[in-house]
């Protein structure tokens, strides 16, 4: 009896710690954030070190995306034809890919991609540079270590998500035609022409105010775990404290680009 008294005890008091450290986690990342958007108003601009981010984070991004956005419109091209010709409509194959992509694939997915390449790095490395003291090395040498090591990785985000979004929904729109037209035998015309018809500037606006959104979340999420590694439970100040925030921030950013896709998702409609 005892023991089953103290086994409860013992799980309602890790609920109670791993929801402290969730809601902690939060306010650290929101203050984070705060910080880092104010030191944005602030110059001199770090106009070299958001080029070298941009770089990271959007260049070599670009074949991850590419590859990505190809299959992913092949994909929802073999996918839209078998069940649109079912109803006649095989023709409107092109809307279907197009608008697919461009509201709501196009930013998740690239969002998604980023995070797995470039958030997972930052975190990382943020992390490396806490436990080695080079960020508290900064502070000693009064350098302001969110303004020197955040500020220029938002920016860089910021540019960089919707040029990749962008990327991802051409080259999807260009898979689809490929598995529609030059497979499946729609007509090439019909296809570019449902394409041109179906698409207006508030679904290519709604896609980049969404990958506007990720980019801050993504970014807030993936630094806030690198820099705070010390200071989450189940770390440590320690290469398992750098797998572990690594690990989360990748998992936190998934989770909430998801989140904030319903929400922006259910705001637009």
């Amino acid at each position: 009896m005892k023991s089953k008294i103290n086994e409860f005890t013992g799980r309602v008091g890790a609920l109670g710690s791993n929801t402290l450290d969730f809601v902690q986690g939060i306010g650290r990342a929101w203050l984070f954030l705060s910080q880092g958007l104010f030191q944005l108003l602030i110059p001199p601009f770090q106009l070299s070190k958001i080029i070298e981010h941009i770089w990271f984070i959007g260049m070599k991004s670009m074949m991850v995306i590419i590859l990505t956005g190809i299959f992913t419109g092949m994909v929802l091209g073999l996918q839209g034809y078998y069940t649109l010709v079912r109803f006649g409509s095989e023709g409107m194959l092109g809307s279907a890919v197009a608008l697919t992509l461009i509201r709501e694939l196009g930013p998740v997915l690239t969002a998604i991609m980023v995070t797995a390449r470039a958030g997972s790095a930052m975190a990382a490395e943020l992390g490396v540079m806490r436990i080695s003291q080079q960020i508290d090395a900064l502070d000693t040498m009064d350098i302001n270590p969110v303004r020197y090591l955040f500020t220029p990785r938002i920016i860089a985000a910021v540019i960089s998500f919707p040029l990749l979004t962008a990327l991802f929904d051409v080259i999807g729109i260009f898979g689809g035609y490929l598995t529609g037209s030059l497979m499946l035998g729609i007509n090439s015309g019909i296809y570019l022409f449902r394409v041109e018809e179906s698409v207006l500037m508030t679904d290519v606006t709604g896609g980049f105010v969404k990958s506007l959104v990720f980019s801050l979340v993504v970014t807030t999420v993936c630094c806030s775990r690198g820099y705070f590694t010390h200071l989450h439970r189940g770390g440590g100040f320690g290469a398992k404290g750098v797998s572990f925030s690594t690990t989360t921030a990748v998992v936190n950013s998934c989770v909430l680009v998801l989140v904030c896709d319903y929400v922006i998702t259910y705001l637009l409609l």
